[in-house]
């Protein structure tokens, strides 16, 4: 049984009165069971050399592992902009469905759970800080599933 874990730690020391520490691991398993996920995409880059939209996962594509990773399973998203965090004037703004769930700014990241199916898109748009469409913009993405 494959085991595949998530693990997040907040650390401040000058957020709050007291040093904040907040560390959580999760065990990612296939739906409704206690069995790993057994599947990975691999991580994969896309730079943007022109202003584009680009389809992270698409339910329409009915081949392959496209078809695996958007089935109505359980699945864990993986999205980071690779970006100099010094370069704050160009984002990635991650869609589901053409709602905006959040911006990833230069060295950001996000990491949630998925459950594909028919119209269940994620995209990807990079933006400057005029809300134009921005190129040289590099974001990294993988997707485990079972």
């Amino acid at each position: 049984m494959a085991t595949t874990q998530a693990t997040i730690t907040l650390d401040s020391s000058d957020i709050a009165d007291n040093v904040l520490s907040i560390s959580n691991t999760a065990t990612l398993t296939t739906a409704g069971t206690d069995t790993g996920l057994t599947e990975f995409t691999g991580i994969a880059r896309k730079k943007f050399s022109t202003a584009s939209e680009f389809i992270l996962l698409d339910s329409g594509l009915a081949a392959g592992i496209a078809a695996d990773v958007t089935a109505d399973k359980s699945a864990k998203v993986y999205i980071k902009n690779m970006n100099d965090r010094g370069d704050g004037t160009k984002y990635a703004a991650v869609r589901i469905n053409s709602i905006e769930i959040g911006r990833l700014y230069g060295g950001d990241w996000a990491f949630f759970p998925w459950s594909g199916g028919a119209g269940k898109d994620v995209d990807i748009q990079t933006y400057n800080a005029s809300g134009a469409d921005a190129t040289e913009t590099t974001v990294e993405f993988g997707v485990f599933y079972e």
